[in-house]
């Protein structure tokens, strides 16, 4: 059971927004913020911020992603198929979520950052190989294996097989016992595993990796809200926040340096995370 949360913190709101300006930003990653954020600055326990927290992802993900939808980014197709497989597989998440003890939970969440900050670092130092690629440009540079899934280069569409279908689905399973067990919106799963098993446009892997996370979060949330979750005050006010920091996330992206804030999002995950496990393990 969630406890109630009635009072109206200005903290709760500038938190969410800080949480909704680092998913504008960096397109997916920031959602991981959105617990410790409830852990730290509201003293919440993770699995009562989980869903609150995810509450707030979806909706800010569901923000950013109207773009993507507008400008044609988001493949229908493969979001469904993830998003679909993630909202059966999250109650698995969920319900291992309250059995585990809460120190290993918070661990968990620990190490997934740190996962996080080493990939983000890594790929501000390296470039990003498939920036400059078209929508149906399948040209790989180098020796780099062919992945998976590719576009049809007659259509732009991706070429579906059983193949695609499952690598997929794996995705979609994946970031959708992330969302249940760890209360994030599942972008730090689907967006370097995008990268790794399409050739999908860095600016589709981001609009279809938004979608996703909408679609998930959105039934996690419902699942949970089902069981007994009650955002309150708080919750709300955390939630209005990450939308308009997303919003504002999106107005700042095309003015500010990607590797730079990158470097500068991944640091800030590193120290997150190492508090994390403080307060998990130091006790």
């Amino acid at each position: 059971m969630f406890p109630e949360l009635s009072s109206v913190s200005p903290m709760a709101a500038l938190l969410g927004a800080a949480v909704g300006l680092v998913l504008g930003l960096t397109g997916a990653g920031g959602g991981i913020f959105a617990v410790p954020a409830l852990v730290f600055g509201l003293g919440w326990g993770v699995p009562q911020a989980g869903p609150v927290a995810l509450l707030a992802v979806g909706a800010s993900a569901a923000v950013g992603s109207v773009h993507g939808l507008r400008a044609g980014l988001v493949r229908y197709r493969a979001a469904m198929l993830m998003a679909g497989i993630g909202v059966a597989v999250a109650p698995l998440g969920t319900w291992m979520a309250h059995r585990l003890p809460e120190r290993w939970l918070v661990g968990l969440f620990a190490i997934a950052m740190m996962v996080v900050a080493a990939r983000m670092y890594r790929a501000s130092r390296g470039g990003a190989v498939n920036t400059g690629k078209a929508a149906g440009d399948t040209t790989l540079t180098g020796d780099a294996p062919s992945p998976p899934c590719r576009l049809d280069p007659a259509t732009g569409r991706l070429h579906w097989t059983r193949r695609v279908a499952g690598t997929l689905g794996v995705i979609g399973a994946v970031s959708g016992f992330a969302s249940g067990l760890l209360g994030v919106g599942g972008g730090f799963v689907i967006v370097p595993a995008l990268r790794r098993f399409t050739d999908i446009t860095v600016h589709g892997v981001v609009a279809t990796s938004l979608f996703v996370i909408a679609l998930i979060s959105a039934g996690t949330v419902a699942n949970a809200w089902w069981n007994g979750m009650h955002p309150g005050a708080q919750g709300w006010m955390f939630v209005a926040g990450g939308i308009v920091g997303m919003l504002l996330g999106r107005i700042l992206t095309p003015h500010i340096e990607a590797s730079r804030l990158q470097q500068i999002f991944s640091a800030l995950m590193a120290a997150v995370a190492l508090g994390m496990f403080a307060k998990a393990f130091g006790a």
